[in-house]
């Protein structure tokens, strides 16, 4: 009797270690492996940061106007020259070859004295069509507008423009001669309209609410044009600027 016990007790456990065996590799084979497809797709990325310092014009393409085949920008030194010569409508410039949106975008920027009186304008501005432009203009000022913001000798005018949606163009004066870190902030409101603010050093020097949106994306551009708006007389001497460098920082 006690041998056809032992029988039947090692029949069962074995039956109970076949069934939890069975349960192992059920279990194992549940499982979700990825196929080789699945592990090879990635999805989108956004751009979320860029830094162009000059080294090079990789990812920058010409823009320039009015320039009959001239080039006038070069790289020196770490450092993006542009220059306009005096007696002409040189409009030199240079832009990114991708475009975004929302998030900063920042351009390191040495001012010098450009020419009294004359017509010439330093750009560092987003832009998408002539109804979709926002921009930094640094440049002499005519004597008027020069007079009305009560400038100094060595004051230049630095005007913040958003040509259209809505139109709105404030300037300050800044100090001729000197390095300068010029930034614009994009954001979304409630209504997913961009919302601008313009920055030098830091400190926020004007603000916009748009009437558009993410639909209108951006291009970056650096530039040195020969304006009628922002000075009083075709320039009389070469007016140039370095750019030291362009950042993008997505929100």
């Amino acid at each position: 009797m006690k041998s056809n016990t032992k029988i039947l007790s090692g029949i069962i456990a074995l039956l109970l270690f076949s069934c939890t065996e069975d349960l192992m590799i059920n279990e194992t084979k549940s499982v979700a492996i990825p196929t080789t497809t699945e592990n090879t797709q990635k999805p989108s990325r956004t751009v979320s940061y860029k830094f162009w310092d000059f080294e090079n014009l990789d990812e920058w393409e010409d823009a320039s106007q009015n320039m009959n085949g001239q080039i006038n920008y070069s790289l020196d030194n770490g450092n993006l020259y542009l220059y306009t010569r005096p007696y002409t409508i040189d409009r030199p410039k240079v832009k990114s070859m991708t475009t975004y949106s929302t998030g900063t975008y920042t351009w390191r920027v040495f001012v010098p004295e450009m020419g009294v009186g004359d017509r010439a304008s330093i750009g560092a501005f987003l832009y998408n069509d002539d109804t979709h432009e926002l921009d930094f203009e640094i440049g002499y000022g005519s004597q008027n507008e020069r007079i009305a913001i009560n400038a100094a000798p060595d004051d230049l005018l630095a005007y913040m423009t958003s040509q259209a949606n809505p139109f709105q163009s404030n300037v300050i004066k800044i100090k001729r001669g000197q390095w300068y870190t010029l930034s614009m902030e994009l954001t979304l409101n409630s209504k997913s309209k961009y919302f601008a603010k313009w920055k030098i050093d830091g400190s926020t020097v004007s603000s916009l609410q748009l009437n558009y949106g993410t639909k209108e994306k951006f291009k970056i551009f650096c530039s040195v044009e020969n304006l009628n708006f922002i000075g009083d007389h075709t320039p009389y001497s070469l007016n140039y600027a370095l750019f030291d460098f362009v950042k993008y920082q997505g929100n």
